[in-house]
């Protein structure tokens, strides 16, 4: 079992408040939570220096949660990087931020977009009406509306596998041990232990939206490049048909 895996199903059951030195979300935004354990405050630490850009976690997320062709919940952003004549490519794995202070919620006028008691930033799409607004307010270009719903569409940290004490489909899939999902109230988890020992970034800290997202290894060049960047690679319908067709083989 590997250290992300062990980690979450052993600190599913308990946690200590206060643990990780992390700002709290304002009042009344705490009060207005509902759903899930405020006992967890669920987080991830993407290690940059492990990302291979293989995009298994932009295709797990794509065939877990139904994700419409030519959309994203997560993505790695790939850019080309010239240094001293010297081409590279510089990986940014990106997704919803769920922010403490999330600028989301209080722009949408029906409250399909809310903050659980753990952090968790969903959409009920019974609610929405499309209107985009939380699409334009996200800093993060994390959100988008899904063509097929016609409602607002995200990363929800794959809540219905976290509730059911799974760990997210990204991290499950991913094969650099680049994403590390957990409780950041638990001491002991290993994200609350990588966020005190790695002092690890955000994006666009001067947002102000306290992200829930730690990145290790992030180059600050990139800290704000996450305005909707065309990426390397995208996923196409062949694509996503022919990892269908395997998954049912």
């Amino acid at each position: 079992m590997d250290r992300s895996r062990r980690n979450f199903v052993l600190g599913v059951g308990a946690a200590t408040v206060g643990a990780a030195t992390l700002a709290p979300a304002p009042a009344e935004a705490a009060e207005a939570r509902k759903g899930g354990d405020a006992a967890h405050r669920w987080g991830m630490v993407v290690d940059v220096r492990k990302c291979v850009g293989c995009q298994a976690c932009t295709v797990a997320c794509i065939m877990e949660n139904d994700v419409p062709e030519n959309s994203f919940r997560t993505i790695v952003s790939t850019y080309e990087v010239t240094e001293q004549g010297k081409t590279g490519t510089y990986m940014l794995p990106r997704l919803c931020n769920h922010c403490e202070d999330a600028p989301c919620i209080p722009v949408c006028p029906t409250g399909a977009t809310f903050q659980r008691k753990d952090g968790i930033v969903v959409v009920d799409n019974t609610v929405c009406v499309g209107c985009a607004y939380c699409v334009q307010a996200c800093p993060y270009d994390a959100r988008f509306i899904n063509h097929e719903t016609q409602t607002a569409d995200k990363c929800t940290f794959c809540v219905h596998r976290v509730d059911a004490g799974l760990l997210p489909a990204c991290v499950e899939t991913c094969v650099g041990g680049a994403r590390i999902f957990g409780d950041l109230n638990d001491p002991d988890s290993t994200v609350s232990k990588l966020i005190r020992e790695e002092n690890p970034k955000v994006l666009k800290p001067e947002q102000g939206t306290q992200p829930r997202v730690f990145y290790i290894g992030l180059d600050p060049k990139f800290q704000g490049k996450v305005d909707g960047t065309p990426t390397l690679w995208r996923p196409s319908a062949h694509t996503e048909r022919s990892h269908a067709e395997k998954e049912h083989a």
